[in-house]
């Protein structure tokens, strides 16, 4: 089954490309490796503001962290063309903005990391780094950054 087959299935469109919100470019291709720069999530096509352990709990940080990847395969398409074309979710990187009590960031990046794997089987499989931060731009909740290999 192709990855837009899954997608389908599970009732996902990818979002266009997201315009950046500062001086840098949404990705970048070195060799087979095609880097991903931050997304934060959004909800309503704004922020999705809050702070985990204080205004949100963790299944809404998942939530989040869900939205999050479909903007990053939208990103990922525009990049390589063709989603197929993925051979390896390499890493993610995960920025949970949560108090310095709340130390559930590593549940809050499964939004992500499990839809890789809904999307890609094991080519989804991936080198994780969650943290917990102060701040995020804007007061988003959540933002992750990716490492594809294509071929």
């Amino acid at each position: 089954m192709s990855v837009y087959d899954k997608l389908k299935d599970l009732g996902i469109a990818l979002p266009p490309v997201a315009t950046p919100a500062a001086a840098y470019v949404p990705f970048v291709q070195t060799g087979n490796l095609v880097f991903l720069s931050g997304h934060i999530a959004r909800r309503d096509g704004k922020a999705w503001v809050g702070q985990l352990g204080k205004t949100m709990g963790t299944e809404e940080g998942k939530a989040a962290a869900r939205a999050i990847a479909v903007d990053l395969m939208g990103t990922l398409q525009a990049a390589v063309g063709d989603l197929n074309k993925v051979k390896r979710i390499v890493k993610v990187m995960s920025l949970v903005n949560s108090t310095p009590e709340f130390t559930e960031q590593h549940l809050v990046t499964n939004g992500a990391s499990e839809l890789f794997a809904q999307v890609f089987g094991d080519r989804g499989a991936h080198a994780r780094s969650a943290f917990g931060v102060a701040q995020i731009p804007m007061g988003a909740c959540v933002e992750i950054e990716l490492i594809a290999e294509v071929g």
